[in-house]
């Protein structure tokens, strides 16, 4: 069931995606090689709980942790730890946040140090594919002029579509109808409606297309190796446009040598 959402749960919406944003720019400040992973996640939990909210991903189906902190190959959902972060690492961070039982979600895929040329391009198209699927988020067009628009794009640059791994509905619940496939044929899959929130996220490969899950039970990686990057807004469907409820202009105005961001 797709559950529409009014004017003042779009706000509500609106206010934990902007909780989120922040989130990941206070943990982008301290994004550099030698950290730990499991110390980001701690930064994570502690800003959001400081700012009256609740980490929307811990103990989510049994998750551990607040921040899912993929690295390079893997894809999504790399469990925080003491692995450490090097010099030409790419970093996906996808975080969660409740703000009056209303969730938020968006995700960010950082450079950290001299990361090759092509894996920044990779970043770059991924970035902008989660653009074009955005601009497709209007009321009367259907799920799969989304996802049509993300693989044709990134498709056209040589990169592959994760097809296991999808957007999805957001509101009270962190996953919610309808899912929201980064693939897809124009005019097909269920019509978007005014009221809808929607998750768009991007996961494209350098490589090939195939995820291997590992032992842990959630971290998702490419199957042959191949860095990944991943990228997620909240969305509102309107009438005529979209609207972007999430953001990443707190992380792209942080100052970390360290970093380079998708502008």
């Amino acid at each position: 069931m797709i559950y529409l959402k009014s004017e003042e749960e779009i706000e509500l919406i609106r206010n934990s995606s902007l909780l989120v944003g922040k989130t990941l720019a206070e943990v982008a400040t301290y994004l550099k090689p030698g950290i730990q992973t499991m110390v980001l996640d701690k930064i994570a939990e502690e800003y959001i709980r400081d700012n009256q909210g609740i980490p929307g991903f811990k103990n989510y189906n049994g998750y551990p942790a607040t921040l899912c902190i993929s690295v390079n190959d893997q894809i999504v959902h790399g469990i925080p730890g003491k692995k450490e972060i090097k010099d030409g690492d790419i970093v996906s961070i996808d975080c969660g946040a409740i703000l009056n039982k209303f969730n938020g979600d968006s995700a960010y895929t950082f450079a950290v140090g001299d990361v090759k040329p092509e894996i920044m391009e990779l970043l770059k198209r991924t970035k902008e594919s989660l653009d074009k699927g955005i601009e497709m988020a209007v009321a009367g067009n259907r799920i799969g002029d989304i996802g049509y628009a993300v693989q044709r794009y990134v498709e056209g640059f040589g990169y592959s579509v994760v097809r296991e791994l999808v957007g999805h509905g957001l509101g009270k619940h962190l996953h919610e109808e309808p899912q929201v496939p980064n693939y897809g044929r124009r005019g097909s899959g269920h019509k978007l409606t005014e009221g809808m929130v929607i998750c768009i996220e991007p996961m494209i490969n350098l490589g090939k297309k195939e995820i291997i899950q590992e032992r842990d039970g959630w971290t998702i990686r490419t199957k042959d190796g191949q860095p990944s990057a991943h990228y997620e807004h909240v969305v509102s469907v309107l009438r005529n446009q979209s609207e972007v409820l999430s953001t990443f202009a707190f992380i792209e105005n942080i100052k970390n040598d360290n970093l380079k961001t998708i502008n």
